[in-house]
């Protein structure tokens, strides 16, 4: 047997091989999310106070702490059924039935008049098959009345039968289950006044009650309508409390209308019964398994990125939460304004986060499902939903083309405005009072707007801090020139700043015309030679008429501080905290391209020596993605073109295709995701942005002369005038 140190010792150490499965790790934080957001739906924050049960006898008096109007259920269910039980029940006719009488009766006659007139028959043996033929049992006084022929009796029977029958069942109100009997007794009385002997008299009555039945049947659905309808035209029965109203005494016996008050004043909560917690834990299990199926089918580099997966949940459950404590506010002094607080649910910082951090689409389905879980939280009123939805698809419409942090303010009112308009329409489908209506509508669609943006501004730099993502708006700020990186580059290597803003349009416009990330690009532009600061005059652009370096040193030294600025600008990015995607365009824009110049200076210099290629490219990695190819190419394309003596429209074509065919061929656009199509695209914006750039200039006249001409002709006339006035 193992000591139980060891024992213990085993259990923590499987635990922690567990733990650190990320399946687990997934499976765990799953199942935490799962749990908060039921708790969220199902738990009211709001302690209970006062608990009290229909039937108990109320220990204390209960006064009403404020004014509030609610719906009285019970009255309304009640108005409700006295108006649906006021609907006449509805029936269907069968006409069939009325045929199949009659003709029960006229075969029944014709049966007794063929035995009457057959002559073979005896009476006792008349009698014999009256019995078995007749369905129903006569006295033997009448049955030996019908053993004589009466031809002119039975038809008088069929005929007044027949004219009887499609009266009661045609001509009136036909007969039901309910008035059988009542028709039957009138037709019976109506055969007593017939000119017709006893016998044929029983016979007929019997007749009727044997073969009388129902031809009119109750229609439940038809009926189900018009009590459904009928109950839906009795408005909710509003009760309204007074603040400091008695709501029940010491004494006195607790009510179904005691309790509803109480509930309407928040100070007793009903125990939440189990099915409801239940039905709220399989809604959040259905919900979260169509944003993960989502995710699986439309974008799955988050579904397989378990802190985007977190980054979610955090945002859903702190949207909710945030809804949840709003819904819990009490306005005592208009109480009838504090029902409407949950137009104030900032739906749309859920939807600015994700659109901006993650992506717009997905950002509209969490929109949905959180509009959907406020509708649930609300009690299931779907107004609150309907805003929610609006206000929070608004918000990620105004984010989902950020260039500038104006944008952020910009789309806080695009979300204000659109609750401002659901706010307003769906008031005036539930009838809400105009007054009431515009002030709320104009006041919580503000509050909405103003507050989503707040915490959205607010919640960003956290989430991208924690989570390692890069925003829009955290772009915008590494794009404004006075960032201190920015700023360094522009005062050291004025010459490189100059080529990376240059560099930054071309790959901004290129990005834009294969659809790649123009934000990330442009900046990544900008940064993308940020490590010349540390050598700058070994770069050419950056050499001002003075002398060249790299000629008194050699080739392979050249080459070597050449490539170095590579991992010179990784060191400075990350001692500087840049988002991982710049730096990955930092490290990939050189890709594994050789330096040819100095390649061709070795071979010269040194014709008997093995010189390798190898030694003289850039270390790698060749370009992942297809924005770090664009800035590979914008950056080679700008430098080409600036040395170029004669920059003719044609000239710059051809040297924009060359350059993109020489690092396709160098294979250096192996390892990305552009297309030859792309490819082709890029050139034309490439050269399109490059014709605004080096455009043809007009000449202008040299101005000296003509400004010394004037000056001479001015002072000429000025000497002339002095002179007259001398003489």
């Amino acid at each position: 047997m193992l000591p139980l140190g060891t024992v213990k010792e085993k259990l923590t150490d499987s635990f922690s091989r567990l733990a650190g499965q990320r399946k687990v790790r997934r499976g765990l934080a799953a199942c935490l999310f799962f749990v908060l957001l039921t708790l969220i739906l199902s738990v009211e924050f709001m302690p209970q106070q006062v608990n009290l049960v229909v039937g108990q006898v109320s220990p204390t008096n209960v006064f009403a702490p404020r004014n509030v109007t609610f719906q009285d259920k019970v009255k309304t269910e009640e108005a409700r059924n006295l108006a649906a039980n006021q609907v006449e029940q509805q029936y269907i006719t069968d006409p069939r039935v009325s045929v199949d009488v009659q003709q029960n009766i006229s075969t029944l006659i014709s049966v007794i008049a063929d035995i009457q007139a057959n002559p073979e028959l005896n009476d006792n043996e008349k009698l014999a098959y009256f019995k078995d033929e007749l369905p129903f049992t006569l006295t033997s006084d009448v049955l030996d009345a019908l053993v004589k022929p009466d031809p002119n009796s039975l038809e008088r029977v069929k005929n007044s039968l027949t004219s009887m029958i499609n009266r009661a069942m045609e001509d009136m109100d036909g007969v039901t289950q309910e008035n059988t009997r009542d028709v039957t007794n009138s037709l019976v009385g109506e055969i007593n006044n017939l000119q017709l002997s006893s016998a044929y008299k029983t016979l007929a009555s019997e007749m009727v009650r044997y073969y009388l039945r129902p031809n009119k049947f109750l229609d439940i659905e038809k009926t189900q309508r018009l009590q459904e309808a009928a109950r839906e035209t009795v408005p909710p029965m509003m009760v309204t409390i007074k603040e400091g109203e008695k709501i029940i005494g010491v004494g006195e016996i607790v009510t179904e209308e005691h309790i509803a008050k109480l509930e309407a004043l928040g100070l007793s909560r009903p125990i939440l019964p189990v099915s409801s917690i239940v039905g709220s834990a399989l809604l959040v299990i259905l919900l979260m398994s169509v944003v993960l199926f989502y995710l699986y089918q439309q974008n799955r580099e988050i579904y397989t990125h378990p802190g985007y997966l977190y980054l979610m949940g955090i945002i859903v459950l702190g949207v909710l939460g945030v809804s949840k404590a709003i819904i819990a506010i009490n306005i005592t002094q208009w109480p009838e304004f504090g029902a409407l607080l949950a137009y104030v649910a900032p739906v749309a910082t859920a939807g600015m986060l994700i659109a901006i951090l993650l992506d717009s689409r997905l950002a509209v389905l969490v929109v949905a499902m959180i509009s959907f879980l406020l509708g649930l939280m609300t009690g299931g009123q779907i107004r609150f939903a309907v805003v929610g939805f609006i206000g929070g698809f608004a918000g990620v419409y105004g984010v989902s083309k950020l260039s500038q942090r104006g944008d952020m303010a910009r789309a806080g009112f695009y979300s204000g405005a659109a609750n401002v308009a659901a706010i307003f329409a769906v008031g005036l489908v539930g009838d809400t009072p105009i007054g009431l209506l515009l002030t709320s509508s104009m006041v919580l669609g503000t509050v909405n707007g103003l507050l989503s943006s707040i915490l959205t501004n607010g919640a960003i730099p956290y989430l991208e801090s924690v989570f390692g993502i890069t925003s829009s708006l955290r772009l915008l700020e590494l794009s404004n020139p006075g960032n201190p990186l920015l700023r360094r580059l522009q005062i050291e290597a004025p010459g490189t700043y100059h080529h990376s803003l240059l560099v930054g349009n071309l790959s901004e416009a290129a990005a834009d015309a294969v659809g790649g990330d123009t934000l990330l690009v442009r900046v990544a532009a900008y940064y993308h030679d940020i490590g010349k600061v540390k050598r700058p005059f070994f770069f050419i652009e950056n050499q001002i008429g003075g002398e060249n370096p790299h000629e008194k040193i050699a080739p392979t030294l050249s080459t070597l501080i050449l490539t170095s600025h590579v991992k010179d600008g990784v060191e400075l990015a990350r001692e500087h905290k840049l988002p991982q995607g710049i730096i990955e365009i930092i490290e990939q824009h050189h890709g594994q391209s050789m330096c040819s110049f100095f390649y061709q200076k070795a071979m010269e210099n040194n014709k008997n020596e093995s010189i390798t290629e190898d030694d003289f490219r850039y270390e790698g990695p060749k370009p992942q993605t297809k924005e770090a190819a664009i800035v590979m190419l914008a950056d080679a394309i700008e430098a080409a073109t600036r040395a170029m003596q004669n920059r003719t429209p044609g000239r710059v074509e051809g040297l924009v295709h060359k350059i993109i065919k020489d690092k396709l061929m160098d294979g250096q656009l192996a390892e990305c995701d552009l297309t030859m199509k792309d490819l082709n695209i890029i050139a034309n914006s490439f050269i399109r942005v490059l014709s605004g750039i080096f455009h043809n200039r007009i000449e202008y006249p040299d101005m000296t002369k003509e400004i010394e001409r004037r000056e001479n002709k001015r002072f000429g006339t000025r000497k002339q005038l002095a002179g007259k006035g001398t003489g």
